[in-house]
């Protein structure tokens, strides 16, 4: 608690390579290593974990484990070589697109994850304008501003402008009417989420693809993190807006099964509504002295587990499975949501669509979230935290698992107390002005060390005060926060032992 002010640090200038092992190891002493590497990851499996892991039962996930394993040499890319992933990558593809009001006509491609599909939606679209529209030499992709980085990603390594709109500041909805006058000659893209990621709630779609209509226009409808979610929560009785190729004007959407389809990291597929559209995402190539090699996804070599556990699940689990797990995921959303509503010192930002919450502290001077998520991970909790853009301050976001949905309760009752606690003591960590000030003036690749020593890291090159990081990133903009992380993970992931604080 407190006020952090700048130290004198000195760093430990080895450099020491990591070199490769001149004699081999027993399996039994492999395991064990990997077993205590493991101690230090977030305990997905305690149910306490709202992020990143995906979990519906043990059955299920042995299954999928198994499956995995069966198909981990078969190599997709190859599809001749290997009917068995051709077969399977059809019919996944086939139960996405039916499951998103796809028709006949509809296509797709099984992909790494979610990125990856967004990828190859906007790849397509660029390509597409190319034939289609060859006056166009400087594209445009218009984001709202809640929609997915890897759009942004996408814009970056394919050289095509973002147009970013803001939303509603209420319902954290993108706007239609920004979008449309976002839209230029040089307009390729339009962009919806359902739900987006941030604050879990769905896009106008009905809205919006009628622009992508009037204007001649493709319109990706990402659908990462809500594809196999929404269409049960719908069939459930939920209010669930129209998002999907039901929609006319939707020409591509992205799904995930790594997420609520309860599939092996990495598994997802882009669906595009017909192959004339999808045909612009292939690539092939023979001019080189090899093999003809034609993708229609980003990677070549990839193994089959991923396709062949996605099958497994969607198979074994089924309409009847997945909507019993939604279920699940609902009740226990609605009892945090109501929980958190009636909280006086905690705001739950718009109205999600899902299982995804965003909350903040209505008192932001007295209630730091950074210090609400790590002394809630001193009780074994791992909530993630998202920095403060423009249209809403640094909050605490939930992915309200199945796995999550026993421990509501236990959950509810610690937030409560830990929210009382720091409440209580009336004081939240504060970054002094001067330290901000300083840390800006460093904001380079060669002062990086400098930054690395003022906040301080652990033996792994890990920060050791995430809410002295998070407080201090928050009060820098986008692209002083872009430059810190690009520098950190650059340094991260360098060939030695990291620089320690001494």
């Amino acid at each position: 608690m407190g006020t952090y002010l700048c130290k004198n640090y000195k760093t430990d200038n080895k450099t020491n390579m990591f070199t490769f092992p001149q004699n081999g190891r027993s399996t039994e002493d492999i395991l064990a290593s990997l077993k205590e590497l493991k101690k230090a990851d977030i305990p997905w499996e305690s149910g306490k974990t709202f992020a990143y892991t995906y979990i519906p039962n043990t059955e299920a996930y042995n299954l999928v484990k198994q499956a995995y394993s069966m198909f981990l040499t078969e190599n997709a890319l190859d599809p001749t070589a290997f009917p068995s992933l051709l077969k399977m990558e059809r019919e996944v593809v086939g139960m996405a697109a039916s499951l998103l009001g796809g028709d006949d006509k509809v296509v797709g491609n099984f992909t790494s994850g979610g990125t990856e599909s967004i990828l190859l939606a906007v790849k397509t679209a660029r390509d597409y304008s190319r034939a289609h529209k060859p006056q166009i030499t400087q594209p445009e992709v218009i984001l709202p501003v809640t929609a997915h980085a890897a759009f942004f990603k996408a814009c970056h390594y394919f050289d095509l402008k973002p147009v970013i709109v803001e939303v509603n500041p209420t319902t954290f909805c993108a706007d239609p009417k920004a979008i449309e006058k976002a839209i230029t000659d040089n307009t390729i893209l339009l962009v919806a989420s359902a739900p987006s990621y941030a604050q879990g709630v769905v896009d106008p779609v009905e809205e919006i693809a009628p622009l992508a209509l009037e204007h001649n226009l493709l319109m990706h409808v990402d659908c990462c993190v809500g594809g196999m979610y929404l269409p049960f929560a719908k069939e459930l009785g939920y209010d669930i807006p129209n998002f999907d190729f039901r929609v006319e004007g939707v020409t591509s959407i992205s799904v995930d099964f790594h997420k609520y389809g309860y599939a092996a990291k990495g598994a997802s597929c882009v669906l595009h509504r017909n192959d004339d559209l999808r045909r612009f995402q292939i690539f092939a190539c023979a001019e080189w002295a090899g093999y003809s090699l034609v993708n229609p996804t980003v990677l070549s070599s990839k193994t089959g587990g991923p396709l062949a556990g996605c099958w497994s699940i969607l198979n074994h689990l089924g309409k009847e499975g997945y909507l019993n797990l939604v279920k699940v995921q609902q009740d226990a959303t609605n009892q945090i949501v109501a929980v958190l509503e009636e909280m006086p010192e905690l705001e739950v930002l718009g109205k999600p669509n899902m299982n995804l919450v965003a909350f903040i502290a209505k008192d932001r001077e007295k209630l730091s979230v950074f210090e609400l998520a790590e002394e809630m991970k001193k009780r074994g909790w791992y909530l993630q935290v998202q920095l403060a853009i423009e249209i809403a301050p640094e909050n605490v976001h939930l992915s309200i698992n199945y796995a999550n949905a026993p421990y509501v309760e236990e959950f509810l009752s610690d937030l409560k107390e830990c929210v009382q606690t720091l409440s209580d003591q009336e004081s939240q960590v504060k970054v002094a002005p001067e330290f901000v000030a300083q840390f800006k003036q460093l904001l380079t690749p060669e002062n990086f060390g400098m930054l690395e020593a003022m906040i301080g890291t652990d033996d792994g090159g890990l920060p050791q005060d995430l809410v002295l990081v998070n407080s201090l990133l928050n009060q820098l903009n986008a692209k002083e926060k872009e430059l810190v992380l690009t520098e950190f993970i650059n340094k991260m992931f360098a060939n030695r032992p990291e620089a320690k604080q001494v």
